[in-house]
């Protein structure tokens, strides 16, 4: 069973490549949310969520992850050309890819977001940054 991804992404050209990306890499497009509410309105049955952060009603991605994460059990990674902005919202997320994106970097951290149990510590994707699972000995919320 294909798992369903969704795009949360305001520039409609970025949303079209991201679909395609995912749908090449085997993955079903649930929807795509241009804002929160959007977002929200199509969160129930999702898997994986690819979250930009400043969006149509404005720099809302970093709260939209916290509540996918929190209220759908949804697997959030960040995809935004400013993740300093991602803050405190980073404890919600996998992870971050930093736009310009490659298709790769996208197709790798569905994989990794997709898995029973996600290895983070030990992923290797370029354009990708992990989040460290809370408790770690590092005393740091995220890597980087």
């Amino acid at each position: 069973m294909s798992k369903k991804v969704l795009i949360v992404e305001d520039e409609i050209f970025v949303a079209l490549e991201i679909e395609q990306i995912v749908e090449d890499a085997g993955f079903a497009v649930r929807a795509i949310a241009a804002d929160r509410e959007a977002a929200m309105d199509s969160a129930d049955d999702c898997d994986i969520a690819l979250v930009d952060l400043n969006l149509r009603d404005g720099p809302t991605g970093p709260q939209i992850g916290m509540e996918l994460s929190s209220r759908h059990g949804v697997r959030v990674i960040y995809v935004t050309a400013n993740p300093a902005q991602i803050g405190e919202a980073s404890v919600a997320a996998l992870g971050v890819i930093t736009k310009p994106f490659r298709a790769n970097s996208i197709v790798a951290a569905l994989h990794l977001a997709a898995a029973e149990e996600p290895e983070l510590t030990d992923a290797d994707i370029a354009g990708f940054m992990p989040f460290l699972p809370r408790g770690s000995s590092s005393g740091s919320e995220s890597r980087g």
